[in-house]
């Protein structure tokens, strides 16, 4: 059960956090999160050269972890289901760099949902240590390192065997 809802919508950071309102959709919301990164992405960061999605991602990791510690504790709840910046960052890393490919960005998608769910290691140590703002963020960084390195592998050896 989320303590954030449409209501809070009306605080600009509240509304931040939880993507926009994509966070507030009542069934998964953290895929409905991911879906909205992955739309940025594609319409807006995928045409920038990977460095300056990195800039963008970083910056919005450090703002999402700052804007989550003040709603955290405004609100008195803690990774609450509507915040779904998390996963709009952690989406952009597993993404970052790669060619905009319909069938790579799905694959990204499927894969980042699949280990954002599942939280094997070190994902879910992450998620259980550590805490706050950064602790939120951090499992989804991770989550999207893993699926990068796995996109990238592909790719990588898809032009090997080519």
């Amino acid at each position: 059960m989320s303590a954030l809802g449409w209501r809070d919508g009306k605080n600009p950071e509240v509304l931040l956090v939880c993507g926009v309102g994509s966070g507030f959709l009542p069934k998964a919301p953290g895929t409905w999160g991911s879906v909205l990164g992955l739309l940025i992405w594609w319409w807006l960061l995928a045409p920038l050269d990977w460095w300056v999605q990195l800039g963008i991602t970083a910056a919005t990791f450090a703002l999402g972890w700052w804007f989550i510690e003040r709603v955290t504790r405004r609100f008195e709840c803690h990774d609450d289901p509507a915040i779904v910046i998390d996963e709009i960052v952690g989406i952009w890393v597993a993404l970052l760099g790669i060619d905009q490919s319909a069938m790579l960005a799905l694959l990204g998608l499927l894969l980042f949902r699949v280990l954002d769910i599942a939280k094997p290691w070190p994902i879910g140590l992450a998620d259980r240590r550590v805490p706050g703002g950064f602790g939120v963020m951090l499992d989804d960084l991770i989550a999207g390192v893993l699926v990068a390195m796995v996109l990238q592998l592909s790719v990588f050896a898809t032009v090997q065997v080519l």
